[in-house]
């Protein structure tokens, strides 16, 4: 996506083009456009909770791999619908990966 950003830094319009006025690109995913995107859907404040709670599930998805990888808990004990979520984001988060639209920080180090 190509935006353009007022006075104040943050993104005011949206293209899937590159435009005289949209000319940065920004990756799909990143908080900013989230938070666009959202904001014109909803109050700010409410665009705002959405956005930390997006950056929030990666949080989790950190904290419970590293659970794992440390032996402190499985996988198979984790509640089914828990393990079906977490292997559906892991299958997303490949794909994507592999379309280049999630960043090689997201993938290596992660949120946290």
């Amino acid at each position: 996506m190509y935006v353009k950003r007022d006075a104040s830094g943050r993104i005011a319009q949206v293209s899937r083009d590159k435009t005289p006025e949209c000319n940065e690109y920004v990756m799909a995913g990143s908080p900013a456009l989230v938070a666009f995107l959202v904001d014109e859907e909803m109050g700010h404040d409410e665009a705002s909770l959405q956005t930390s709670d997006l950056a929030f599930v990666r949080v989790l998805e950190d904290v419970i791999g590293l659970l794992m990888d440390k032996g402190v808990i499985n996988f198979t004990e984790l509640p089914e619908a828990a393990q079906e979520k977490m292997m559906a984001r892991q299958s997303l988060r490949r794909r994507l990966n592999g379309l280049g639209l999630v960043g090689a920080e997201d993938e290596e180090g992660g949120v946290i």
